[in-house]
């Protein structure tokens, strides 16, 4: 069973070592930190499916399909 990536269930190092593994090497996109998104979760202040939710909800629509073929600065994981 994995482990949960709660908050509750994990402590501020273990927080920061998800996001930094999950980000990878380069988590500059196109002059933004985006381990900077992550800080709430970092310290507890709002959980991975919140962040994540919320960017997707701000971003809706704003990459098209002939997009994703073009280099844009940022590593699609």
């Amino acid at each position: 069973m994995a482990k949960s990536l709660l908050i509750k269930d994990t402590t501020v190092s273990e927080r920061s070592q998800i996001v930094r593994e999950a980000l990878g090497a380069d988590s500059d996109c196109e002059g933004v930190d985006l381990s900077d998104m992550y800080d709430d979760y970092i310290y507890g202040l709002k959980e991975l499916a919140d962040i994540n939710r919320e960017f997707s909800e701000k971003h809706a629509g704003a990459v098209v399909a002939g997009e994703l073929t073009k280099p844009s600065g940022c590593a699609l994981h």
